[in-house]
């Protein structure tokens, strides 16, 4: 006798197994699958269902049932805190006056002289084609801390007040692997490049309560369910505001504010000396998780960055920048302190991410994995490279070489590839951007992400990104780059259940495995690429349980 809780008839079941196979209805217990079959399988088998007055059946009409989404980066909470603070981003602001004038009325509406926090700004963007400065930010206020962030959360701008609350004057020393902005006079213009320059202002900030952070990741997961994501993982675990962040990921996670299965990478200064991970082998940090989280959250991996952002001038590339020939960007670490992090967290047994976006940052990055897998083999270690945007085929030949896999940020064709061309990379770079053609011949182990808050999280727009590579402007950047449109969708389900050790239980619509589906109105292999960022998300199943609704399905009893 088949058990079964949960039925779904009547749907085009896009099953992402090694067949690619089709199907009609898929029956799970317990949370897991238990049947999958077409209309006339399921016909001349219906009588061996178990019938009971528990069992739920939705009748999807048609729609279109995949795997559910599998976001490999992305940032939850600081996409959740963003939902408090003054939205500084283009195309809403045209100019910095536009930005003042919302900081303005922030100011003026909460006049309790909190910090004022703003996001997403775009110096690429904006009228003065400038990043605002703190002599901008004081037009708002002097009396009041005001600090801003850049879209690509790699810079920020404090005003003067801020500024002084931190004790940050003209004397400071540049911190390792970012620096402060200063005028011709050497005065500081109040521009914080890279979160070491950052953090040394932005800790002064006060933190929100847990109650108001556990109100504001609930409504956060809530987004990223309605874009049929199953499972997500935070891409910096104390990132923002350090260790305090684990607790307040567990607690909405046990509360049931986040309904998301959860992978955390934490930072790696929470796992070093003076941390509060230091002593913690990875499977000790493992079980801590789960058992914290009551089995909702599992360890991803150690976080490192060795760059920062392209578009703010600090990825670190092998030649100059295409708008100036003597920049270069730089490396976070030198070789022999990534070197020594990395196989820290090799030897105990820690899966090892690190950011990387300029192929120098890249190229840093794969030495650092190869001294700690010459120096103490493991077979099947899946480390990491993120958002690898500007990999040369030999990096990636040296990625496939090593068994290091790759997180592609795709979305940044579209939002900056048209600025990539003319400013910052010029065009042979940057139409090589996010190379999925090159990783995908050579049959690596990559995936695509969002990033979020930097881009929306959608992984149907990354899908769509993948296979168009259209840019804000309308222009094709990297044909020879493109993958189809199934390629894509394995990119985010199967090889994102792979990059998580997971694929025995997610990824594919097959018996056995966990009930995480996203329920679309269209099948996206189906229709014209160009249409598949419009597709709806009509429903997203974790457990076999329907999580979010869209229009509303009628369950009956069968």
């Amino acid at each position: 006798m088949i058990q079964v809780d949960r039925l779904f008839k009547n749907a085009n079941v896009l099953t992402i197994d090694e067949e690619n196979s089709h199907a009609n209805v898929v029956a799970s217990y317990k949370g897991k699958i238990t049947g999958i079959w077409t209309n006339s399988e399921f016909d001349l088998i219906k009588k061996e269902i178990e019938k009971d007055d528990k069992l739920i059946v939705h009748d999807l009409e048609g729609q279109t049932l995949i795997p559910g989404f599998i976001d490999t980066h992305n940032h939850l909470l600081m996409y959740a805190l963003n939902k408090n603070q003054v939205d500084c981003s283009s195309p809403k602001n045209e100019s910095i006056e536009d930005i003042l004038n919302n900081l303005r009325t922030h100011h003026n509406t909460h006049s309790d002289g909190s910090w004022i926090i703003g996001y997403g700004y775009d110096d690429t963007l904006l009228k003065e084609n400038r990043h605002p400065t703190r002599h901008d930010l004081d037009k708002v206020s002097t009396n009041r801390p005001i600090f801003i962030k850049h879209i690509s959360n790699h810079l920020a701008v404090a005003n003067s007040y801020a500024l002084k609350l931190a004790g940050v004057d003209e004397s400071i020393e540049n911190p390792e692997g970012g620096h402060f902005g200063r005028e011709e006079n050497n005065s500081l213009n109040g521009v914080l490049f890279e979160p070491s320059a950052m953090d040394i202002v932005y800790k002064h900030a006060p933190i929100p309560t847990d109650e108001e952070v556990i109100k504001l990741m609930g409504l956060a997961s809530e987004d990223y369910l309605a874009q049929g994501i199953t499972t997500s993982s935070d891409a910096g675990v104390g990132l923002v505001f350090g260790r305090p962040e684990y607790d307040l990921h567990m607690v909405a996670l046990k509360e049931g504010a986040n309904q998301l299965r959860m992978r955390l990478m934490i930072m790696y200064d929470l796992l070093s000396e003076g941390g509060p991970f230091e002593k913690f082998h990875a499977e000790e940090l493992r079980e801590r998780i789960l058992k914290d989280s009551n089995g909702k959250a599992k360890l991803d991996s150690a976080k490192l960055f060795q760059d920062g952002s392209i578009q703010g001038l600090t990825g670190a590339l092998r030649k100059p920048y295409y708008c100036d020939d003597e920049l270069y960007g730089e490396l976070i670490f030198h070789q022999d302190t990534l070197n020594s992090y990395v196989l820290d967290f090799h030897k105990r047994g820690f899966r090892v991410t690190t950011h990387g976006n300029g192929d120098q940052a890249i190229g840093s990055i794969i030495e650092a994995y190869k001294y700690a897998l010459n120096s103490n083999t493991k077979i099947d270690h899946r480390h990491r490279i993120e958002h690898v945007q500007t990999a040369t085929v030999e990096d990636l030949q040296e990625m496939k070489k090593h068994d290091i896999a790759a997180s592609f940020f795709i979305n940044h064709v579209y939002y900056w590839g048209d600025r990539h061309k003319r400013i910052f990379l010029g065009p042979e770079r940057a139409e090589r951007m996010n190379p999925l053609k090159d990783a995908s011949d050579l049959d690596m182990l990559y995936t695509l992400h969002s990033d979020c808050p930097i881009t929306a999280i959608s992984p149907l727009f990354s899908i769509w990104a993948a296979a168009n590579r259209i840019t804000r402007e309308g222009k094709v950047l990297g044909e020879g780059q493109k993958i189809d449109v199934l390629e894509a969708i394995k990119s985010m389900t199967i090889y994102g259940a792979r990059l998580n050790f997971e694929e025995d239980q997610l990824g594919s619509v097959e018996v056995g495995k966990l009930a995480d589906f996203a329920v679309l109105d269209r099948d996206p292999t189906a229709i014209d690429p160009l249409e598949i960022k419009d597709i709806s998300v009509e429903m997203t199943i974790i457990n076999g349980e329907v999580i979010y609704e869209n229009t509303k399905q009628v369950a009956t009893n069968l």
